[in-house]
């Protein structure tokens, strides 16, 4: 078990931790290649509702490990193996929110920008500076950036290097709440103690309906959205909750 990451699930939430503080938690293979097996493990738990990821209280990730990342060849780099744990992250089917603190940066802003929903404390800064080494986002930050903050923020952002603080994240929609430093964990962590006690299956649907939003032309989302619908509509949980609700109580969701 990696050492890089503390992790812990409590009430329907896993906790992912990175914790190398040593290196600015910097990303490297170990680090990532820890996330994804807890990720892929929680997959297929069914007493994981939500996961949430975050740093320490001065800093998330401030980029990829460039010790390591150095030794990348153009030909070792169509075989890197971190991809796959990229895959596994990008993938993970259940809600995922990231409390930011501190410096979220490269490899660290790709991390984040995977969550569905994403708390930063007041100090927060985010951005992709890969261009300063000489290079550009591998992981997303390209892709994804854009579909969060616009086109033209996201642009200056890859082009210049430059990050953006935490209360421009919020106004331009990357960010839920900015809570004062120290604070972004228990608020996340209070969001996601409201989601884990939804639907577990409607939850999943609505996040694959989310994400699907994001990635689509308008109607082919919403056709996906009504396919998604139709097979909430079948289970046990949707009759339970309205059930539940005009007999005015609370709901039991058993995830079937």
């Amino acid at each position: 078990m990696s050492t890089l990451i503390k992790a812990n699930v409590q009430d329907g939430i896993l906790t992912i931790a990175l914790d190398r503080p040593d290196k600015k938690n910097a990303v490297n293979r170990e680090m990532l290649e820890a996330i994804a097996d807890r990720l892929r493990g929680a997959e297929i738990d069914d007493n994981v509702r939500v996961a949430v990821i975050t740093g320490s209280e001065t800093v998330f990730a401030a980029g990829a490990d460039l010790a390591e990342f150095q030794k990348y060849t153009i030909e070792t780099i169509h075989r890197d193996p971190r991809l796959e744990c990229w895959r596994a992250i990008w993938a993970f089917s259940k809600p995922l929110i990231a409390a930011v603190e501190g410096y979220c940066l490269g490899a660290g802003s790709e991390l984040m920008l995977a969550c569905d929903i994403i708390i930063a404390g007041a100090s927060a800064k985010f951005g992709q500076p890969e261009i300063n080494l000489g290079f550009m986002p591998g992981a997303g930050g390209s892709q994804v950036l854009p579909r969060r903050v616009g086109s033209s923020v996201a642009a200056h952002m890859v082009l210049t290097g430059k990050p953006i603080s935490a209360p421009h994240a919020y106004k331009l929609g990357l960010v839920l709440d900015v809570t004062d430093d120290g604070a972004c964990l228990a608020r996340a962590m209070e969001i996601a103690g409201e989601i884990a006690q939804k639907a577990p299956l409607a939850i999943k649907a609505a996040v694959q309906a989310l994400r699907t939003a994001r990635e689509t032309p308008l109607q082919s989302g919403m056709m996906m959205e009504r396919r998604l619908y139709e097979s909430v509509f079948a289970t046990e949980d949707r009759l339970e909750g309205m059930t539940a609700f005009l007999e005015k109580r609370q709901p039991i969701f058993q995830g079937r």
